[in-house]
């Protein structure tokens, strides 16, 4: 069979594309590496949670070993396990994709249709003051006498039912109510009740591109598969999409793969009250900083939280003093800071699909997550914290880069089409084509570039 599309990848960019290409009529498969989880089934212990969910067992480093990455392997991606915060661009962040990559349509005013569809696709909430659990309010707190702006999370979800208890902690594992609008609850769940065909636990190996149609190859439960199509769209993410571009043999015609990675490095620290916080309880992230001069110092604050084994890693001690901090789990305050990165990183993939990630933080980095890390010291004392734990673990959640966008072919891999340069019949739209570190939540405008997309094909 000849597929009109097949969608490599299920995450905030396969999975709405396949909604919307689905929608039109045509006939599409969406392929996912992991396995097809329900509501009903996600594991319930974080242990579990990161031994069945994510690529590498839970976490994957660079190879210098300082920074880890976070990557999920299911259909629905990481939009499974993220917060899904749902933030537009600002004109900040479109003009440095403009003027990195030379493509004049990155602007609000050719993306404002596009996230008007998305955003009507889903179910969104912003949150209001009686939703706030201790964490949120001690940040606040801590805002307010330091001068520092914050505001309101808008997030995807529908009925949380945190008047009856829920604690959202939870979901950082995958949402058990189908609250939560993750690519499965908003996009993939609904295409698949209007037919759309998907295929789990199947990892595409080899892409070739042709000038009517597309071939892939790839493993799906031990045995060789493969499909073909009109259109192949990649969106497996800025490693995974990089990674079968680079088993693809594309790195010779194109320089630029696997360039210009980014991650927002994230840095979380600890502040102990003297009382219960139980920052694990209720809403879990509602709040974070809103600071003009934040933004243009390159970095956001965010109250946000973790299960026991992750806090037990970031508290990077051994013995009797891990012991004792451990214990006073229901004491901890908790803020990250997330640097908006310089674009230096570089993936690179053997002919085994191994990868290798190169991530330096930059000097500007430094400084960045520097006046971060005060500006989060200082809310941390002033909201009352008699013990502020300084964290040196970092790590990255938000993957971009190494299949960027633009107008020259040496210097990016993706043409202003979406189209792989070169390529009639190969597409890509994910993470990976961002030009450069947006320093805003990257998960609406991947949908929304990924609605782009799918009025450019649907047209022909």
């Amino acid at each position: 069979m000849v597929y009109d599309f097949i969608v490599v990848g299920s995450g905030s960019g396969g999975g709405s594309l396949a909604y919307y290409l689905n929608k039109s009529g045509a006939k599409v498969l969406l392929l996912e590496a992991g396995k097809f989880y329900r509501k009903n089934t996600f594991p319930r212990t974080e242990a579990e949670t990161s031994a069945d969910l994510y690529w590498g067992g839970g976490i994957e480093f660079a190879k210098d070993g300082k920074m880890g990455f976070l990557r999920t392997k299911m259909v629905g991606g990481s939009s499974i396990v993220y917060q899904c915060l749902m933030d537009r661009f600002d004109d900040n962040a479109f003009d440095a994709w403009k003027d990195e990559s030379g493509v004049d349509w990155f602007s609000n005013a050719t993306m404002n249709e596009h996230y008007n569809q998305v955003e009507s696709d889903m179910a969104l909430h912003t949150f209001t003051e009686k939703e706030w659990n201790r964490n949120a309010k001690l940040f606040i707190d801590g805002c307010d006498k330091n001068g520092y702006k914050w505001a309101n999370l808008r997030r995807g979800q529908s009925d949380c039912a945190l008047e009856n208890g829920n604690d959202c902690i939870g979901c950082l594992g995958g949402c058990i109510r189908d609250s939560k609008q993750s690519s499965l609850v908003a996009f993939i769940q609904k295409a698949e009740k209007e037919g759309l065909e998907i295929q789990a636990d199947t990892e595409i190996h080899k892409v070739e591109p042709g000038n009517e149609t597309c071939k892939i190859h790839g493993m799906q439960n031990g045995n060789k598969v493969s499909y073909e199509a009109k259109k192949v769209i990649l969106s497996g993410g800025a490693f995974g999409t990089t990674r079968m571009m680079y088993m693809s043999g594309f790195k010779k015609k194109l320089p630029a793969l696997g360039k210009k990675f980014s991650s927002h490095p994230q840095f979380m620290w600890i502040g102990f009250q003297n009382e219960p916080v139980d920052a694990h309880k209720l809403a879990f992230q509602t709040v974070a900083s809103k600071d003009p001069e934040f933004r243009k110092k390159g970095f956001k604050l965010e109250n946000v939280f973790a299960p026991p084994i992750s806090l037990a890693m970031l508290i990077n001690i051994t013995g009797s003093k891990h012991q004792d901090y451990m214990k006073k789990y229901r004491y901890m305050q908790c803020i990250e800071v997330a640097v908006r990165d310089e674009n230096v990183g570089e993936i690179i993939s053997d002919k085994n699909g191994k990868l290798t990630i190169s991530k330096p933080l930059t000097d500007q980095d430094k400084e960045r997550k520097t006046n971060g890390l005060q500006a989060i010291k200082n809310i941390l004392l002033s909201s009352g914290a008699n013990e502020v734990f300084e964290s040196n673990f970092y790590f990255g959640l938000h993957l971009m880069g190494g299949c960027v966008m633009g107008t020259d072919p040496s210097k990016s891999v993706v043409n202003p089409e979406f189209n792989v340069h070169g390529e009639k019949t190969l597409y890509i739209t994910d993470s990976s084509i961002y030009p450069n570190a947006p320093g805003i939540n990257p998960g609406l405008t991947i949908k929304a570039l990924s609605h782009k997309l799918s009025t450019q094909l649907i047209k022909g």
